[in-house]
């Protein structure tokens, strides 16, 4: 599941969703706007910023969420964070990171180093799994939540949560958090067709956005009738898609990468692309992605 675009979506839906999950939000919570940046030489990509209003001079909050293990993350966040909150500390008088992980089993396991920072009360470690059960949560949290539960329990809670949210939403909240569900339902079972979800779900997916995003992203290759040229251009996108975001990943763990190696990276196929998406949680070094990339 494509989890790091799942909670981007979450976040632009609902901003004020992460500091329901701190115990100490900041008074003017809804205010706050969510951003991604990026911060060049070294170049980094921070998944999410939390920013104050513009004419206040507040608390900048960065946000990563993980959901596969990296023996790095601490350092990467730390030196991120720290070296974005220098280049606009005149904005900003103090800087808060949130990790999201599913369980604890997938932090890091070298944290002396960095014991006084989680010690504290700047860093807020979030486990999923740890929050409660989803139909004691509230809704947007609940949705969340979803993200970690197993396959034979995920349609009985996304059938909840979409009951629940049609009982308990406004109109135009409930279309939010119906959008989610389905999205992350559709990228669960990304091998079902669009009826077998529909009918899982007992909803019409064709109403909503997630089905045309499945679609620009070519995740309903070959299922749709049409023309073979539609399908080939939703099967391409799909690639280039996915090429996108090992790319980011694959600074994130090495740093930017030469021209010549993204080049190669963006040009490699979709069998290349989901290969490199497992082989590259065992890099340590660029040598190490030339290396792979030599071999294919």
């Amino acid at each position: 599941m494509r989890r790091d675009s799942i909670f981007y979506k979450l976040f632009q839906q609902s901003p004020t969703l992460l500091f329901e999950l701190l115990s100490d939000p900041p008074t003017n919570a809804a205010a706050y706007r969510f951003d991604s940046v990026a911060v060049k030489e070294p170049r980094f990509e921070i998944d999410g910023v939390f920013l104050p209003p513009e004419d206040e001079e507040g608390v900048i909050y960065f946000c990563e969420v993980q959901f596969q293990k990296d023996e790095r993350l601490y350092e990467r966040i730390f030196a991120e964070s720290s070296l974005y909150f220098y280049r606009s500390g005149v904005r900003f008088n103090d800087w808060q990171a949130v990790i999201i992980y599913p369980s604890r089993s997938v932090e890091q396991r070298r944290l002396y180093p960095h014991r006084t920072l989680l010690s504290g009360d700047q860093i807020h470690r979030i486990y999923l799994n740890e929050l409660g059960e989803i139909r004691s949560l509230p809704l947007w949290v609940a949705v969340m939540v979803l993200t970690t539960v197993e396959e034979d329990r995920a349609p009985e809670e996304a059938r909840y949560l979409l009951n629940r949210t049609r009982a308990e939403s406004a109109p135009s909240g409930s279309h939010a958090i119906i959008e989610m569900v389905t999205t992350i339902m559709a990228y669960q079972f990304e091998q079902l067709s669009r009826l077998e979800i529909e009918a899982m779900l007992d909803i019409t997916l064709k109403e909503t956005r997630v089905y045309r995003e499945i679609k620009e992203e070519g995740r309903e290759e070959g299922r749709e009738e049409g023309r073979e040229e539609g399908r080939e251009e939703g099967r391409e996108e799909g690639r280039e898609a996915m090429a996108h975001a090992i790319s980011r990943q694959l600074t994130k763990r090495l740093g930017e990468l030469p021209q010549n190696v993204e080049s190669s990276v963006m040009h490699l196929s979709l069998p290349m692309l989901q290969a490199l998406s497992e082989a590259l949680l065992d890099f340590t070094s660029l040598d190490d992605l030339r290396a792979w990339l030599a071999q294919g």
